[in-house]
């Protein structure tokens, strides 16, 4: 009876973040297949940087959902193994806020430099921000490895955890967290900056005769939607330290509760939100997201999407 009981419990402590874990993802790889569906998505550049974002945000749900589950269940893995999921969910985090600050600062170039728009935001230089994005986030993951050299790794390849596979777990290194906090803090800020600067910039724009104020208002309402995803993508980093702090304070079953509801509200719903409020907000995605998502019923299509 315990073992039944202790079965149903799992499931449903599971089904509560699962279920919409996979609803999302349905949703996110919907969105993956429109922005790749029509040339229009793929030869703009606002949209392929808006595909980069969301390719790192599903892939980051899938791997955090992995771990979850493993954590739920109770299955610990080897050093090497979490290490490598680990470091894959620290990589797709750090993508994007970067790709946020590309974004805003397309939007910048399309309202204040007009005429010079087609000439700075080419496809090439696109793919070089978005490989630089990568790289940003690669070097990061490369310094975070340098903290590993205080430990002893021999034989530790084949080595189980003494606990499920967490960042915290695999990696107790107090100056690892410290610059975890500085790298955070300063991605975030110089971020939050230039998405500043780049509403501010449109602003000031948009009260001159010879900008088009319809562009001009649009690209501020995109640009107020990019502050808010930063802050989305923030709220995911302060998951551990809530945890952390919530341990210290309730019984084991309300922590396991209360840990599935902030996964559900810190991870699961910053990494999905992205697709919801471009591809409705969006004229030219939404009607082809649409037409996805209700299996192929027929929504007014903008003009050049054929």
């Amino acid at each position: 009876l315990l073992n039944w009981l202790n079965f149903i419990y799992k499931l449903v402590l599971c089904g509560f973040s699962t279920v919409p874990a996979c609803v999302f993802l349905c949703i996110n790889g919907t969105m993956l297949f429109t922005l790749r569906s029509k040339p229009v998505f793929r030869d703009t550049c606002r949209y392929i940087l808006l595909y980069n974002l969301l390719l790192a945000d599903t892939a980051q749900l899938v791997v955090s959902q992995l771990l979850f589950l493993l954590a739920v269940c109770r299955v610990r893995l080897t050093y090497s193994a979490c290490g490598t999921i680990t470091t894959i969910v620290n990589l797709t985090a750090g993508i994007s806020p970067l790709t946020l600050v590309v974004m805003s600062l397309e939007r910048y170039v399309a309202v204040c430099f007009p005429l010079r728009h087609a000439s700075i935001i080419t496809t090439r230089n696109t793919a070089v921000a978005i490989i630089a994005s990568w790289a940003i986030s690669s070097i990061n993951n490369l310094t975070r490895g340098v903290f590993l050299l205080e430990y002893s790794f021999e034989n530790m390849s084949n080595l189980l955890m003494k606990d499920y596979c967490t960042d915290i777990a695999w990696f107790p290194s107090s100056l690892r967290d410290y610059y975890d906090k500085a790298y955070t803090c300063f991605v975030f800020v110089s971020a939050g900056l230039a998405v500043i600067y780049s509403y501010t910039g449109v602003v000031v724009a948009a009260r001159s005769a010879s900008t088009d104020k319809a562009s001009a208002h649009k690209a501020r309402k995109t640009l107020l939607l990019h502050l808010i995803q930063l802050g989305l993508s923030l709220s995911s980093m302060i998951y551990y330290p809530l945890l952390i702090a919530l341990a210290r304070t309730v019984s084991r079953l309300v922590f396991v509760w209360v840990q599935d509801v902030f996964y559900v509200v810190f991870v699961i719903l910053p990494r999905c939100l992205s697709s919801l409020l471009y591809g409705l907000r969006d004229q030219t995605i939404r009607p082809v997201l649409l037409h996805y998502l209700c299996c192929h019923l027929r929504f007014p299509v903008e003009p050049g999407l054929g």
